[in-house]
């Protein structure tokens, strides 16, 4: 492995190892190794493309030389789509510094104890089913109603060691945080907010590059255009009625047929199986890939294979990770209303990332967004300099 150094504007020097993991940031920022203290201009050039992503290279980086690794907590209740918003900012700041990055999932072993209101949780950590102990990392990033008891108290028990960081609204005054990162959409407001459009993922395009090699016979196999569909509904005030499943899978079914394309379909763990059933036969009839929910997640794949992705305005989650990759993202309307949603969509169309989807499919292009790395600038920037206001 050949070490490197560079220097993020407002952040400082940071160094790391060129290895299997940091190939993207190599390509991404056009640098080559360099001994400590030099300074090397990186030219400008084309983007780095992979699967149809189109990730805009930096500007330029001076080599300097190596910080101490940061130790860094991500903190969740085990969830996946809150442990990959942990996951995914821990990994941003570890692509811009070295550090060392463990997961840790709460689980409470006194039911009673967990729900409780957050002022009521005395002396969670001995309520925990595993132990929690020191010694305490220099950044704490956590997310979910269940970390907010230790997210509040951390600071006490590393002696104001840790940087802690809160991700999403945690419905408490941001000022009990160091940071805290909301969706723009939940009106957020404080100092320490660091506001992002969507929410933080683990996407990035060395993640869609691996993805698709994965499985590159089964998706060059598929005619183009290929479509992603991803389809949720059964939790946060949305549903999918079968007259609804019916007319998603019309409509999808024409659009695609008409472009002579395929489909890789997936589900939600909380999609109602009557409009799962229905939308899975008629689209099984095409050139298809239809996930059954068993074995590897195939998602991170189809949004790298996919020239248009389709996903329901619930899937605020998947609607992150799709504005990823420069495809045309078409949004489903399914059954129920949320104002949060329909703010985040609207967002999206602003940045000209999503459309509502109309029957029919055709191409525009876009500036991929990648909140998560922004956001994990902003947070090193700010622990590296704790005194510097973010606004």
């Amino acid at each position: 492995m050949t070490p490197f150094a560079i220097f993020l504007p407002g952040l400082g020097p940071q160094i790391g190892l060129v290895d299997d993991s940091s190939v993207f940031i190599r390509a991404r920022l056009r640098f080559a190794p360099a001994t400590d203290g030099a300074t090397i201009p990186v030219q400008k050039g084309p983007p780095f493309i992979v699967a149809d992503a189109v990730v805009p290279f930096q500007e330029e980086r001076t080599f300097a030389t190596a910080p101490q690794p940061l130790t860094i907590w991500a903190v969740s209740d085990g969830r996946p789509s809150v442990d990959d918003q942990v996951m995914g900012l821990a990994e941003a700041v570890a692509r811009l510094t070295p550090a060392h990055v463990e997961r840790k999932i709460l689980r409470w072993k006194d039911k009673g104890f967990a729900r409780r209101p957050t002022w009521m949780q005395f002396e969670p950590r001995g309520k925990l089913a595993d132990p929690l102990d020191g010694p305490w990392p220099d950044l704490w990033i956590a997310a979910g109603r269940a970390t907010l008891p230790f997210s509040l108290r951390v600071k006490t028990w590393s002696q104001g060691r840790s940087f802690v960081v809160q991700a999403q609204d945690p419905r408490w005054s941001p000022k009990r945080f160091d940071a805290v990162i909301p969706p723009r959409h939940d009106r957020v407001r404080g100092g320490n907010v660091i506001e992002i459009t969507g929410q933080p993922h683990r996407v990035t395009a060395l993640a869609l590059k691996r993805a698709y090699d994965a499985a590159y016979e089964t998706f060059e196999s598929l005619p183009r255009p290929r479509v992603a569909v991803l389809v949720g509904g059964g939790a946060n005030r949305f549903d999918v009625s079968e007259d609804r499943a019916r007319k998603l899978a019309a409509e999808i079914a024409l659009a695609v047929e008409t472009e002579g394309g395929s489909v890789m379909l997936a589900f939600s763990p909380d999609t109602p199986e009557p409009a799962r059933d229905i939308i899975a036969r008629r689209l099984a009839s095409l050139p298809s890939l239809v996930w059954d929910g068993a074995g590897d997640d195939p998602r991170v794949g189809f949004l790298a294979a996919a020239d248009y992705v389709l996903v329901s305005e619930d899937l605020l989650g998947a609607a992150s990770e799709a504005a990823v990759t420069g495809a045309p993202v078409f949004v489903l309307k399914i059954d129920g209303y949320d104002a949060n949603r329909r703010r985040f969509h609207e967002e999206l169309e602003k940045l000209d990332v999503a459309r509502p989807f109309g029957g029919q499919l055709y191409r525009w292009a876009y500036e991929p967004l990648n909140e998560t790395d922004r956001a994990a600038a902003r947070i090193l920037r700010r622990l590296r300099d704790r005194e510097t206001p973010l606004a």
